[in-house]
């Protein structure tokens, strides 16, 4: 069946290649380094060094993974890091956190000679990817080689799995490449093994992202920050890594509590991809509001409503000025977003009906009182209006979620003891 999907995948390719070139109207990066997505690109140094794989997607993935791979940098010196990630903003995010600690190419597309060529440059004994980013012949050919695999903070929703599950014999074939699978819940477990995966294969370690760290500079700049946009005086209200059609509702969500609350009230608006930050910039404008763009390096005065956050890296320290936050991808079908930073932050978290990606962590956080999800998407103004009214609520809400986190830390340190029981075996052998 592996043979049939490679087959498919290179008549799909020239339709792969013109979305590409069509994506980087908008954002540049596309267009660059596609060589790579072929596996041509120049090979790291000190090739006769062993290479450790870290395969990342986007920016959540390497944020996520970067104590662990901080941990990877400290402990095994004698490894080469290899990070790919498959967007240009993860692309950057690797850069602004590693430099050249690290070797960062994006990641081959699942082609075999792409992969294989990939292989020969890299030479890594042992992969870890992160979350569910399963392709056949990059699992195929790794395992070849010898690279053992671990797939790293591992979640597979319902509606994953059952897509999985569609595909039959290549799911089974790909899960049974993985030497671990470290899963962030049991429930994710079971849906693994219930598509095939060995159980010996299968280890729960939590998830990583509760082992954020909210380091002393991150503090300072966002109580720097929170003092210029005017807090605490001046409530904050942040919509986190919003989606096409999750704008509106916020921005009409934002006019009803700034005309039945706060009338100052800020709104902090991060879309999620870049390349639509021009687009929901003439949104704001259309509608009339007072906007300043972060890219500018201005502060917005009392006089105008929106800060938009048109930078890549700051959506982590935005969140630290929040009075409350919306995150987005849960007002439309998308599975929503990391639901854990504003907590760790202590601020109260609302989202839409659509986090089904964040399932457990959501149930975790609404049990705990730290957090509101909407039944639908129109409830969103009267949930906002309710919080803003009530100080002592949102306080209660943000210490529920700070608590939430912190019960929850270690999975970093679970996941790094495998990994290196799995190099220490590669020395050994």
């Amino acid at each position: 069946m592996r043979y049939l999907y490679s087959a498919l995948f290179y008549s799909l390719l020239p339709l792969i290649i013109l979305r590409m070139l069509w994506r980087s109207r908008r954002a540049s990066g596309y267009r660059r380094r596609i060589g790579e997505r072929f596996g041509l690109f120049a090979p790291p140094p000190e090739l006769a060094v062993p290479a450790i794989w870290v395969h990342a997607v986007s920016v959540g993935e390497t944020v996520a993974a970067a104590p662990l791979i901080g941990a990877l940098l400290q402990e095994w010196p004698d490894y080469r890091l290899v990070v790919t990630t498959t967007t240009p903003t993860g692309s950057e995010r690797v850069r602004a956190l590693f430099g050249d600690r690290v070797f960062h190419v994006y990641a081959p597309w699942d082609l075999p000679g792409a992969v294989r060529r990939f292989l020969r440059r890299t030479r890594p004994v042992l992969l870890l990817i992160m979350e569910t980013e399963l392709w056949p012949n990059m699992l195929h050919y790794s395992g070849n080689s010898g690279c053992r695999i671990v797939l790293a903070n591992a979640r597979l929703s319902e509606r994953s799995a059952q897509g999985y599950a569609r595909l039959g014999g290549l799911t089974r074939q790909m899960l049974g490449r993985l030497d671990v699978v470290a899963c962030q819940t049991g429930a994710d477990g079971r849906r693994f093994l219930g598509l095939g995966l060995p159980p010996a294969a299968l280890e729960v370690t939590g998830s990583i992202k509760f082992d954020l760290e909210l380091g002393a500079d991150l503090r300072s700049e966002a109580l720097l920050l929170k003092r210029k946009l005017g807090a605490p005086q001046r409530p904050v209200l942040v919509a986190a890594s919003t989606h096409p059609g999750e704008e509106e509702l916020v921005l009409d969500a934002f006019a009803k509590l700034r005309k039945g609350g706060p009338e100052r009230c800020l709104l902090v608006l991060v879309p999620r991809h870049p390349e639509r930050f021009d687009g929901v910039h003439e949104l704001c404008l259309r509608q009339g509001w007072r906007v300043v763009r972060r890219s500018t390096g201005s502060d917005p005065g009392t006089n105008d409503d929106i800060l938009l956050g048109d930078t890549m890296g700051e959506l982590l320290l935005l969140l630290g000025c929040a009075t409350v936050a919306v995150i987005g991808g849960s007002l439309v079908a998308r599975g929503g977003h990391n639901v854990l930073e504003p907590a760790a932050w202590g601020v109260p978290v609302v989202t839409g009906p659509y986090m089904h990606n964040f399932a457990e962590i959501s149930e975790l956080l609404t049990a705990a009182g730290a957090m509101i999800q909407l039944e639908q998407p129109a409830g969103l103004s009267g949930c906002l209006q309710a919080l803003f009214a009530d100080p002592s609520r949102c306080q209660q809400m943000g210490r529920a979620g700070r608590r939430v986190v912190a019960d929850n830390r270690g999975a970093s340190q679970r996941l790094f003891a495998l990994v290196a029981q799995l190099l220490a075996a590669d020395v050994s052998g």
